[in-house]
């Protein structure tokens, strides 16, 4: 109820919701994202590796749903193409104005929901959510106690880093039927070395 309440109350504010095309909103969205990352902290960094991207050579492949509101655009979501035993669209990389009211970012993905269904479209995934801890059944043997520390430390108070708290709730008001665990393997045992690799694969630092 309180997901379908803020839908309303975004689209009573006169928010505009379709998909289109990516060519559209290229400099909306450059000047998007900018806008974006500014509210993140003086120094927050776009990460890369664990989030998508929109334009590239495979833009293509993907679908782009925009919100505009009197011609400005106030938010988007583009959606990666997912194969394999569960066929159908990813919810990748999303940005809004800091400006937007409440409910933006989940009318846009009520609307592609309701898209891709009239499609056929059976699954929706929400991708990996860094730096979010594991249940204690699902660790393995031998797991790195100190990096699962380090990522529970992130998790609580890492949030310029990446807002890990904010998505995992956003994610979990849609009830996903089936949450998989994602890990992070080493070569040998984890070092701090081996760490300041993937957050500059991530381009953390």
């Amino acid at each position: 109820m309180q997901l379908r309440n803020k839908i309303s109350r975004s689209l009573r504010s006169g928010l505009a919701i379709r998909e289109a095309p990516h060519e559209e909103w290229v400099d909306a969205i450059a000047e998007l994202d900018q806008a974006w990352l500014g509210t993140k902290g003086e120094h927050a960094r776009p990460l890369e590796y664990l989030v998508g991207q929109c334009g590239g050579p495979y833009q293509r492949l993907r679908r782009l749903f925009v919100a505009e509101l009197d011609g400005r655009l106030m938010g988007y979501i583009s959606y990666s193409p997912v194969y394999g035993s569960r066929v159908g669209w990813m919810h990748d990389l999303s940005r809004r104005q800091p400006d937007v009211p409440p409910g933006v970012m989940e009318a846009i993905n009520k609307t592609a929901i309701d898209t891709f269904q009239a499609e056929g479209v059976r699954w929706l995934h929400f991708g990996f959510t860094p730096f979010t801890g594991l249940a204690a059944d699902q660790q393995f043997p031998g797991y790195g106690r100190a990096f699962h520390w380090f990522m529970e430390q992130l998790f609580e108070h890492g949030a310029e880093v990446y807002p890990a708290q904010t998505q995992l709730a956003y994610k979990e008001k849609w009830a996903p039927s089936v949450v998989l665990p994602e890990y992070v393997a080493f070569q040998g045992r984890a070092s701090i070395p081996a760490f300041v690799h993937i957050f500059r694969a991530c381009n953390a630092l």
